[in-house]
């Protein structure tokens, strides 16, 4: 099956604010079909990476973090943002250590995955990591108030199908999990 060239050509491009956290633009692109568009946005990020961490138990690593932007209190797996030449595993163990204390064990890359592949420039790198263990204590950033919390298998996954679990790019790779371990 032949596909057709559908990438669009960007005309203009001007940057409306640029902060560590936030930075978008506006650019004026024409479609293939020769549709002018004078307003499309784009979000500009760092690739983030999230970790499922299951300690040499068992037991699910996850986080209880406070989320501004829908003003709920959630369970998370670990998660963050590749520094600057940072590859994406060495990202993920970082975090891992960072936000949990936990470290070491297998990992393995699930997927990578975009959270809004229409209006935003980044992946999300997701691994597994099992047979992980404490090797160290959280080292948070300021602004950062996280809880660590060791979960069964059972409470993970009602955790999830209950919807407990929000965020998208966390929730993708879980499902994923849950899929793969049903099949073995």
């Amino acid at each position: 099956m032949e596909e057709r060239d559908m990438k669009w050509e960007t005309l203009k491009s001007e940057y409306l604010i640029r902060r560590p956290w936030l930075t978008a633009r506006r650019d004026v692109v024409r479609l293939p079909n020769g549709v002018i568009n004078n307003e499309f946005y784009v979000l500009e990020y760092p690739d983030w990476v999230n970790v499922i961490a299951v300690t040499e138990n068992g037991e699910f690593v996850l986080i209880r973090q406070y989320r501004y932007g829908i003003g709920e209190t959630n369970y998370e797996i670990v998660a963050g943002v590749v520094e600057d030449g940072e590859d994406t595993e060495t990202a993920a163990r970082r975090e891992l250590l960072e936000e949990s204390g936990y470290g070491e064990g297998t990992w393995t890359k699930l997927m990578t995955i975009s959270g809004n592949a229409s209006t935003t420039n980044n992946l999300t790198h997701c691994y597994l990591a099992v047979g992980v263990k404490p090797i160290g204590t959280q080292h948070l950033d300021r602004t950062e108030d996280i809880e660590v919390h060791l979960l069964s298998r059972d409470a993970v996954f009602h955790l999830l199908n209950s919807g407990e679990i929000r965020q998208s790019l966390m929730a993708a790779p879980m499902w994923k999990y849950f899929y793969d371990l049903d099949k073995r």
